[in-house]
């Protein structure tokens, strides 16, 4: 069969440009999309008349056909037919003959295109929020089980005041619910139906743009026809809330690295989420957060790539457009494998409480309350500061940290010490006095994991909501 558009061309399309122009190879990832779009289009153009009833049933079988032999994977795609678009409608001529050639009455492949990429990435969009779920679950899990133990807090990586572990762990949860809520908003820009736009201008047919989205369950539909087709901000989007959340899974995975190494041995992952070296049979190596970390950064390539296509686009549709899918699949790819190998992973993960109690005893993450302690005496802070800076450093010179110090050797600092320094460095009790919202107390951080796992109902009940919606 010749081209679908090949009327006006006296010559075959060169071998070369048909394989550098096909995006057959990956738009195919597209095709359950396709059909679907292609289906509520036939049926909107039967509903108004545009095409006969007998015509629009047929079509509607062949399509349902050919949807069958993709699911199965029986459909097979020919680069001489550019995209996903024209393997599908070339499968359904070769199934129903030249009626199939009804199915493009009142569109074209600039909104058809749009309509599968919307259809796709609200999809992904409802997963990614799921996967998120789970993942601030295995956190918040972790950090129900560590509500006593305590860790040193890092500033510039140097041990700076101890916290509660699970206050650490939270500090995701908190970031990945910003994530998932950056996604949830960005679904009502997706959930924007582009077919009925044409080329750039519309239609003459009497189509109803309105009914075709609701039949796909879209919100809204595009308001300007030109707009429509050459839109691609809801992909930026998407790639820029999957940029942010790979950065907050790198920074989580360089902690993981950093916690389960010899240095620390805060953490043991699983074995199952580790790898082994081929001539050192001792390692064992933490890929998982170490692939994650170095995948981020083909993810903000491929945001970094879009935006350089769409920066100098006239209006309406441009071949260069075809340059916005394999990154969006590719960081759909590896956003999603990195969340689903996370979750198991955060879940599995061995706490060595009683390494991070050891850390804390040696160094000199308490001193802030000193400072504290004086301050509630009458001195300045900025005197208090200065004494405590002379009092850490004579722990350092004579091999001391500070609860090894005599009650006369801190009196050599102030007058102002008294016995209850000793209960006031307790690392206990420097970890509860910070009893304000948001802080390092246990009695905060178990409000904070209350307030969490009530979010995370709301956010279930979404997805419930918004999954049901795709079908």
């Amino acid at each position: 069969m010749s081209k679908l558009w090949g009327g006006r061309f006296t010559k075959q399309t060169d071998q070369l440009v048909e394989e550098y122009t096909a995006s057959i190879t990956f738009d195919k990832e597209l095709a359950e999309e396709d059909v679907r779009g292609s289906l509520a289009h036939v049926s909107m153009l039967g509903k108004q008349g545009i095409l006969p009833s007998g015509d629009v049933e047929t079509i509607k079988g062949g399509l349902s056909r050919v949807l069958e032999r993709i699911r199965k994977g029986e459909l097979e795609y020919s680069v001489s037919d550019e995209d996903i678009h024209m393997n599908i409608e070339k499968a359904l001529i070769e199934d129903i003959g030249p009626v199939g050639g009804k199915l493009h009455t009142g569109r074209s492949r600039n909104d058809q295109v749009a309509t599968d990429m919307h259809l796709y990435l609200r999809r992904r969009v409802v997963e990614f929020v799921g996967l998120l779920r789970s993942l601030q679950e295995a956190l918040i899990g972790q950090a129900k089980e560590n509500l006593d133990t305590i860790v040193p807090g890092y500033t510039h990586l140097q041990r700076a005041q101890p916290i509660l572990f699970a206050h650490h762990l939270m500090a995701y949860v908190s970031m990945f619910g910003r994530d998932a809520e950056r996604l949830q908003d960005s679904y009502k820009r997706i959930d924007t139906l582009p077919l009925g736009a044409g080329a750039l201008a519309g239609t003459t047919f009497p189509i109803d743009r309105h009914y075709v989205a609701e039949q796909l369950g879209f919100g809204r539909v595009y308001e300007n026809s030109l707009d429509a087709v050459s839109d691609r901000d809801f992909i930026l989007e998407f790639l820029s809330h999957a940029s942010m959340i790979m950065m907050h899974l790198s920074r989580l995975s360089e902690e993981l690295i950093l916690w389960s190494s010899t240095e620390f041995r805060f953490v043991e992952l699983d074995d199952a989420f580790c790898t082994g070296s081929s001539i050192m049979p001792q390692k064992k190596n933490p890929d998982v957060p170490e692939l994650v970390r170095g995948k981020t950064g083909r993810v903000y390539g491929n945001l970094t790539g879009l935006l350089t296509v769409l920066k100098s686009l006239p209006l309406a549709y441009n071949k260069d457009m075809q340059e916005d899918k394999e990154g969006m699949f590719d960081t759909v790819k590896t956003l999603s494998g990195a969340l689903r190998l996370f979750a198991p992973m955060i879940a599995t993960m061995k706490v060595n409480g009683g390494q991070m109690r050891e850390a804390v005893n040696k160094d000199f993450s308490n001193a802030t309350d000193i400072a504290d302690f004086l301050v509630g005496k009458g001195l300045p802070f900025r005197q208090a500061h200065e004494v405590i800076g002379k009092t850490v450093l004579y722990c350092i010179e004579n091999g001391k940290f500070l609860l090894d110090l005599t009650l006369d050797e801190f009196k050599g600092f102030s007058e102002l010490f008294d016995e209850r320094i000793y209960e006031v460095l307790q690392p206990e009790t420097v970890v509860n006095a910070r009893n304000v919202y948001g802080g390092t107390a246990r009695p905060q951080v178990e409000a904070a994991i209350g307030r969490a796992e009530a979010a995370l109902a709301e956010t279930a009940g979404w997805v419930e909501a918004y999954s049901a919606k795709q079908n």
